[in-house]
């Protein structure tokens, strides 16, 4: 039980920062978009992936994360992925979600885990809700001597990791950099309000040729993002790869006020390891947990 619970933290808090493993070249299986792959679009996007070190731009959210794919033989999978999201005006961000290590706990014994990265600090935390344990990473040359975002409107020069980025301006870069690419066409979707806020839409098409990858005719992949410039967070996505099937993640109840200060700090009465910035150590090393 204690190694299954040891590599559903090291596991989870990978899948925090990066993005979980993406299923056949698709979308990651928690809202997050995986790392690029052969014939993928070279961006993440989504509102799965929560922006921090954003300053004066805090909220709150649900994110819901729907994906279908059908079948040579017709039958058709459903999937749909819940979480809370948290992001304070100093950038810290906390996520809520239910992990499942692949096979090794039933549906009924998914584990509450809890993700925590405080760049102000320079540390993230795993924690598990469920036995009140956890990890803390301590980054290595952290960016805590480094300016932060300044404000919601992007202005600011701070750091803006490729993992936690959310969409509308990396696409938009993407662009640019392909744009003598033709396989590769960028557009405006315009502006709509969602969820109470202004966004503004783009649709990245990547276009597979014929024979790339051993394909008949050429693919398209799809991809829709409506970013919010108050909230620097993309509020909506749409992956569609027709090798996958269409994934959509959404953020839902925003609200606009400044979480709660605890939330972004481990609970008093947690055991808590540390590691170095990465993956958790076997307990007994040096990484042992703190009484």
């Amino acid at each position: 039980m204690r190694i299954t619970i040891v590599a559903l933290i090291a596991l989870a808090a990978g899948a925090f920062a990066q993005g979980p493993p993406p299923g056949r070249g698709g979308r990651g299986r928690m809202g997050f978009d995986g790392p690029p792959g052969p014939g993928r679009p070279p961006i993440e996007s989504g509102p799965g992936i929560l922006r921090a070190r954003v300053k004066n731009a805090p909220f709150s959210a649900d994110v819901i994360t729907e994906s279908s794919h059908t079948l040579a033989d017709g039958n058709h999978i459903r999937q749909t992925v819940t979480s809370k999201v948290y992001r304070d005006g100093e950038g810290r961000i906390r996520r809520e979600q239910a992990v499942k290590l692949n096979g090794l706990a039933p549906d009924a014994n998914m584990q509450q885990m809890v993700f925590i990265d405080d760049p102000v600090a320079g540390v993230s935390y795993s924690l598990n809700a469920k036995e009140r344990t956890g990890t803390k990473f301590v980054r290595s040359g952290d960016l805590r001597g480094q300016r932060l975002s300044q404000d919601a409107s992007g202005r600011g020069t701070g750091p803006r990791s490729r993992g936690n980025s959310a969409g509308g301006g990396d696409a938009r870069g993407m662009g640019r950099r392909n744009a003598a690419d033709q396989n590769f066409k960028t557009e405006s979707l315009g502006r709509q309000t969602i969820e109470g806020v202004q966004a503004e839409g783009s649709r990245l098409t990547m276009t597979i040729p014929a024979g790339q990858a051993g394909n008949d005719l050429p693919i398209h992949i799809v991809v829709d993002n409506w970013f919010s410039p108050d909230l620097q967070n993309t509020v909506l996505s749409k992956h569609s790869d027709p090798r996958n099937g269409e994934t959509v993640t959404r953020l839902l109840n925003i609200s606009r006020g400044e979480p709660s200060h605890t939330l972004f700090e481990a609970p008093a009465d947690y055991k808590i390891g540390e590691s170095a910035a990465g993956m958790p150590r076997p307990r007994g090393g040096p990484g042992q947990s703190k009484q």
